[in-house]
């Protein structure tokens, strides 16, 4: 099998890579415009000179079978669409685009040529959030903060808060039927925002403070007189009465511990069993992020 890997940055470089480098059968393809960068990335991977790439169009002529995306995100519809064009099942990383019309273009292409697209939003694999899956969710707390970095509401929120988002739909026991947004902007910076959803017996908060003095990330799920609190991915406290504490193993790989293995590893099986792959389920998250964006810039929905 052949995988292309397309930006090389520090999301490719200790998470992606250490997975795909480490595949039985697959002939790893690595991209970017700058070779310096190419250089050292494809030397600590021992990769032959055939397997490097500075050109998209030579990269493509490799004929490969699928490819994986994380290259900033103002380049991904460009990259996309012409990894679609030439039918190749195609993983990005979070968000499709900053846009949604992009975003939505780019699922609706992916469906005309029949060809997987899939969308990086690894929590959904990461053991301790996969295990809430089985809790029960009345309440859902989830809060993802930083120290110092107020930004401007549309990267924000895409590039950051959608992770709360889609983890929020992701343990969502039923359907949605109330959307609120609260936040605080000064001058043009987002400081942070709240987002409410809620249904039928359910309440889902999300929170993100870049102000917090904290990077911190707390998942907490509860209902039926208990819960269960993921703290930064790695440590899961149950409490039901007195609380029990399971941490992640010493030699517990991140990219496992993150749900990166997991989510590459499904992608790739799917690729090798010839299953095409929808992005329609992303694309709800990203119009949901939408809404956040146009809530928060006080534009109209």
């Amino acid at each position: 099998m052949k995988v292309g890997c397309i930006g090389l940055g520090d999301i490719a470089q200790k998470a992606y890579l250490p997975v795909l480098a480490t595949r039985p059968g697959l002939e790893l393809h690595v991209h970017t415009r700058t070779p310096a960068t190419l250089a050292r990335v494809a030397d600590s991977l021992h990769l032959p000179d055939g397997q490097r790439h500075t050109d998209l169009s030579e990269l493509l002529a490799q004929d490969l079978d699928a490819a994986f995306v994380h290259a900033p995100t103002h380049a991904h519809p460009e990259i996309v669409t012409r990894l679609l064009e030439a039918g190749v099942a195609t993983y990005v990383d979070k968000p499709i685009a900053y846009e949604l019309a992009d975003s939505e273009r780019l699922v609706k292409l992916a469906e005309e040529r029949n060809t997987s697209l899939a969308v990086g939003f690894n929590r959904r694999y990461a053991p301790g959030y996969a295990q809430c899956a089985d809790h029960p969710r009345e309440l859902i707390l989830m809060q993802k903060n930083r120290i110092g970095l107020p930004e401007q509401p549309r990267t924000m929120i895409l590039d950051d808060f959608i992770h709360v988002v889609d983890t929020l739909r992701f343990l969502a026991p039923g359907p949605v039927d109330d959307v609120t947004v609260r936040a605080r902007v000064e001058d043009g910076l987002l400081h942070h925002v709240v987002l409410q959803l809620a249904g039928e017996g359910f309440t889902a908060l999300g929170v993100m403070n870049r102000l917090s003095g904290s990077n911190e990330e707390i998942l907490e799920v509860s209902g039926q007189d208990t819960k269960r609190q993921v703290v930064n991915l790695a440590e899961v406290i149950d409490h039901k009465g007195q609380p029990t504490i399971r941490r992640r193993g010493d030699w517990v790989p991140v990219a496992r511990q993150r749900g990166i293995e997991q989510v590459v590893l499904a992608f790739l099986d799917a690729v090798r069993a010839g299953k095409v792959l929808s992005a329609r389920d992303a694309l709800a998250t990203h119009e949901l992020c939408e809404r956040v964006v146009r809530a928060v810039t006080d534009r109209p929905a």
